[in-house]
């Protein structure tokens, strides 16, 4: 059976793909100008603090399970030898 590439193995649609997500992020951060802000706390005035609150949380969660994932993890012999 001839199988046909996905069309994420393709690098122009990943290239498309990011650019993509780069307007959209763009056109969110820019909406903040058309919308008006509640902000509760005076940081939250800062333009574009959603964005970078977001990757910043984002990232550091990324951190944490990298850090738990060390702590966690067995041995590849944990089960027993592979009878592969």
């Amino acid at each position: 059976m001839d199988e046909k590439p996905h069309w994420l193995d393709q690098p122009r649609n990943i290239k498309l793909l990011w650019r993509g997500f780069l307007v959209v992020l763009l056109l969110t951060v820019l909406a903040e100008f058309l919308v008006p802000m509640h902000p509760h706390f005076a940081v939250e005035s800062i333009f574009g603090f959603n964005a970078w609150y977001g990757f910043l949380v984002c990232a550091l969660m990324i951190v944490v399970a990298k850090g738990l994932a060390l702590v966690l993890k067995r041995p590849d012999t944990y089960y027993g030898k592979d009878n592969g």
